[in-house]
């Protein structure tokens, strides 16, 4: 099962060690709490962007699936983002800056809410899926339908489950970014409101956490690189049987503006996050696991 998860997900054989240390154990953990709680499980997963949480997520859905026949369902933060029309409303309404998404407030977490409570309450529901190749939604109809009872939700997200700063922390400005686009500081107050107000209150449904931890936030640049040019690739091969599909891929130029819209929470949530976390997997530079830290750990 590894062997062919690796081929199909185009990793390295090193990925197969991970999985046999950590991520078949945290796999059985999460079998053995359904079991206890005979009702849908919920997983949170939090990691910066390229951390690898959409490979430990489909990991995880491969194994419980083909070992016990159990019915896993995984969505992403980003497949709940407002089409650009939408943040293009939004920023017309409250900042330039919301034209871009990333951070609270790009987000339909109304729908997101629904779809949380259809799962929880094991109703037939619908979850949208996110093409960042256009920026903007796929079309309904392909769409992931749910029509029976979920074991297993995993819920994984940039900033799922990072709680919002205070006033003081959101005075001074954290990179050049904010410093010249964000000179009122509104963009990010309002950011973090939306984080408090929609966002945290869907924290509780979440049975599990587990982050994938960074370095630190200088190695995330150097991710959200790789994912680009995986992206970029994936495109070309779509674009040679539609010629009308619209690119929105990005240049390392673009790049390195686009992720600093993402600095203030991600640098958040590596200081504040570990510590509410079931299981904190720390990260060096290649995304190598380090430390495995337990939430017992920290008490």
């Amino acid at each position: 099962m590894i062997s062919t998860f690796i081929n199909n997900n185009k990793l390295s054989d090193d990925f197969r060690k991970i999985a046999e240390s950590y991520f078949i154990p945290l796999a059985e953990e999460i079998r053995s709490h359904h079991i206890g709680a005979e009702k849908t499980y919920c997983v949170g997963i939090n990691g910066s962007q390229g951390s690898g949480k959409s490979t430990l997520s489909a990991f995880l859905k491969v194994y419980l699936t083909e070992t016990y026949n159990m019915n896993v369902v995984v969505m992403s933060l980003d497949d709940f983002y407002f089409s650009r029309i939408e943040r293009q409303i939004v920023a017309a309404d409250v900042h330039p800056l919301f034209t871009t998404r990333g951070v609270p407030g790009t987000h339909n977490m109304r729908h997101a809410k629904m779809v949380m409570s259809d799962l929880k309450h094991q109703q037939p529901t619908t979850i949208p899926r996110f093409d960042k190749a256009t920026d903007n939604p796929h079309p309904a109809s392909a769409w992931t339908k749910v029509s029976s009872a979920a074991d297993v939700v995993i819920f994984e997200g940039w900033c799922w489950g990072v709680n919002p700063q205070s006033a003081e922390q959101l005075i001074q400005p954290i990179n050049e970014f904010e410093t010249i686009e964000d000179k009122n500081a509104h963009w990010r107050n309002h950011a973090n409101l939306q984080l408090s107000l929609h966002y945290q209150p869907l924290y509780s449904l979440m049975n599990m956490w587990v982050m994938l931890k960074a370095p630190s936030f200088e190695d995330v640049y150097a991710w959200r690189l790789e994912q680009e040019k995986k992206l970029s690739a994936a495109t070309d091969k779509v674009k040679k049987t539609d010629n009308t599909k619209q690119s929105g891929i990005m240049n390392e130029q673009q790049i390195q503006r686009f992720i600093q819209h993402y600095q203030r929470l991600t640098e958040h949530a590596l200081e504040t996050l570990p510590s509410s976390c079931d299981h904190v997997f720390e990260l060096n530079s290649d995304r190598a696991i380090t430390a495995h830290k337990l939430k017992e750990d920290h008490a």
